[in-house]
């Protein structure tokens, strides 16, 4: 085994050994769910920004950075607009509510469990692609790096990040992401500067990726430029990757986890800062793969990530494809905690009567089940762009997400407007993402353009339409009260 493979080991076994160690901090469902309600700000922001980092911000920013260009950029941009939206406008109420997962604010403010039952599928679509993107990933450098069958390599993948999270809960998938965010930042910058210096500097840099460019079907002007795909797609990805974000049930859990409601904000931007620096180096890191080894596509382009890595030294390389593990482990982990808790809380209606231990089990079990599903599905599906399908499953939480923000700061809004409004985004958002997937190959996320504008329009005219006296009186005002009043 190469030092490479054996440091990658070191880093595992090092992360494992930590989440079982935090086992014993969790006695309760809320001391897995949302860490107990007392935890710090370091421990909230690394958290958050770890959701953010994940595959798709290393290796699917570089793979499709190879693929299309420098655009791709843009990711870093929308991650750090996406956190700053939650905790500026979003967060604080979350935690004065006192929410578990996103759709019990449906239920709290409408006693609508059908709104919640929906925004769930919403959210559950999302955090199955991404529960499917991240053991593929870890099974991809798995196998590049230890020569093992990929699909053996994947599902070990899914195993690790299972691990991750069953055993330590929130809290402990926060304390670890503080160890995966320096990682991912020290190792994709070591990557970026030592092969950035082999390749003679920006200027060898560029002439090596001009001449790769020559020789495929890809515009040279296009591909280095900002907006090489068109103004399109760079808005397509602003409503998914931003405006899907308040939905995202995993905020929940790290807002109703601050020890107090100021922490909140501040630990949201450094969060957002964080998340945006990991695409930014993952882009400049597949700008480097193009010059060092040519145009790549599809799912093999994120295995020249891998070698690009390896070549700039064992050590380094090491180290380097350890921080790439630790994005998907990091992002993995809270997002399949949330997944397992929206599961029980959501669909399984008998949970609102168990007790705090029994519901940590469930939480534990539906985890260990999804995973391992999630792994499967992973070894099974013809995947070949993981940002593309990212955007999709970002796309579809859209509709909650701004359901969300009608409620808050819109007391006219009803459950009526958010049920058609949120239904109506979902639904057509599938079938314009089926009908160009099947028939129109556009080069954007197509879906996004009808789940963020279909629900604009849908949510206020209904809501128009049907207002009663039901949406008003003293449960509305109690509502709004919550809103209002500062949280212990």
């Amino acid at each position: 085994m190469n030092l490479s493979g054996i440091t990658i080991l070191v880093y595992l076994a090092l992360i494992t050994m930590v989440s079982i160690y935090l086992t014993k901090r969790n006695k309760s469902s809320d001391d897995w769910a949302i860490g107990g309600g007392g935890m710090g700000l370091w421990l909230i922001a690394a958290g958050i920004a770890g959701t953010r980092i994940g595959g798709a911000g290393t290796y699917g920013v570089a793979g499709d950075t190879m693929n299309t260009g420098v655009w791709n950029m843009w990711y870093g941009v929308n991650s750090f607009l996406a956190l700053a939206l939650v905790g500026l406008f979003f967060a604080v109420p979350y935690r004065r509510l006192r929410l578990t997962t996103i759709s019990e604010l449906f239920v709290k403010r409408h006693d609508s469990t059908r709104n919640g039952w929906l925004t769930s599928l919403c959210v559950q679509t999302e955090y199955l692609i991404i529960n499917i993107l991240e053991p593929l990933l870890v099974g991809i450098i798995i196998s590049a790096v230890f020569g093992i069958n990929r699909e053996l390599a994947i599902m070990i993948g899914a195993v690790i990040i299972i691990c991750s999270t069953t055993f330590s809960g929130l809290r402990g998938a926060s304390a670890t992401n503080v160890i995966h965010v320096v990682v991912v930042t020290l190792g994709l910058s070591a990557v970026a500067v030592i092969a950035g210096a082999e390749l003679g500097g920006i200027s060898g840099i560029k002439e090596k990726v001009d001449l790769a460019l020559t020789g495929s079907e890809v515009n040279p002007a296009s591909w280095w430029s900002f907006i090489g795909l068109g103004w399109f797609p760079i808005i397509a990805m602003f409503f998914s990757a931003v405006i899907h974000t308040p939905a995202a049930s995993v905020y929940v859990n790290y807002s109703s986890s601050a020890k107090t409601e100021s922490l909140l904000i501040p630990a949201f931007l450094m969060a957002g800062v964080l998340a945006a620096i990991m695409p930014i180096l993952a882009s400049i890191i597949g700008i480097e793969a193009v010059a060092k080894y040519g145009t790549d596509s599809g799912i093999t382009s994120y295995a020249t990530i891998t070698r690009i890595a390896t070549d700039t030294g064992p050590i380094i390389g090491g180290v380097a494809i350890a921080a790439v593990l630790a994005a998907l482990i990091s992002s993995g982990g809270p997002i399949l905690l949330s997944s397992a808790t929206l599961f029980v809380n959501d669909w399984i209606p008998a949970s609102n009567t168990y007790e705090p231990k029994r519901k940590l089990k469930a939480y534990r079990v539906t985890s260990v089940i999804y995973g391992l599903f999630a792994g499967v599905l992973a070894c099974l599906l013809p995947i070949s762009s993981v940002l593309e399908l990212l955007l999709l499953g970002f796309a579809m939480v859209v509709p909650p997400a701004l359901a969300i923000g009608f409620i808050f700061y819109w007391r006219k809004t009803t459950e009526q407007g958010v049920f058609w409004g949120i239904a109506s985004g979902y639904g057509l958002g599938l079938i314009a993402w089926a009908a160009n997937t099947l028939f129109l190959h556009w080069e954007t996320d197509v879906a996004a353009y009808f789940t963020t504008l279909v629900p604009l329009v849908v949510i206020p005219v209904v809501s128009l339409m049907t207002q009663s006296p039901e949406n008003q009186g003293a449960k509305c005002d109690a509502f709004y009260k919550a809103l209002r009043t500062p949280a212990p």
